[in-house]
């Protein structure tokens, strides 16, 4: 836990909602994804949750919220927002839809307003761990708050249910 930490659009728009949470920074690494920022920061990979960006069919793009240790299925993705299919966006793409670099993609403070889904038993959790808009920075919350901010949908499209 860091009392040094950077102020990111995904912060202010945290405090401009009144969301308690704890900033936590780490030694970032290229690709190291979830498993190495929940090693440096000794939580749980399931826990820690992935900000993913995708676009359906017609190009209109969105964000998934994923565990950690989990993939999403595109095909149950697809048919849980009633697509004909969706893919990952590709790194350039997604930091034009989202505002920010791979790897530190949060869901909130993003340029333009998304549509937002989150795996269902991520709302189950009594704490998450998720990107605060920077690569080697994560913030602790409560998984309701994604819901109030946000308005985040909960659905059901992990591979590995």
């Amino acid at each position: 836990m860091s009392l040094d930490y950077p102020v990111t659009a995904a912060v202010r728009v945290l405090r401009q909602h009144g969301v308690t949470f704890t900033p936590m920074t780490y030694p970032y690494v290229d690709r190291g994804g979830t498993a190495h920022s929940a090693q440096a920061l000794g939580v749980d990979e399931h826990s820690v949750v992935k900000t993913l960006i995708f676009e359906d069919d017609t190009a209109k793009p969105l964000v998934v919220l994923q565990h950690g240790d989990r993939a999403v299925s595109t095909k149950a993705l697809a048919a849980a927002i009633g697509a004909r299919l969706v893919r990952p966006c590709a790194p350039e793409l997604a930091q034009r839809h989202s505002g920010y670099l791979v790897g530190g993609t949060s869901p909130f403070g993003l340029k333009k307003p998304l549509p937002v889904f989150v795996e269902r038993s991520i709302l189950g959790l009594p704490q998450i761990f998720l990107n605060g808009g920077k690569r080697g920075f994560l913030v602790a919350i409560a998984p309701r708050d994604l819901v109030r901010v946000l308005e985040a949908k909960a659905i059901d499209v992990s591979n590995d249910a």
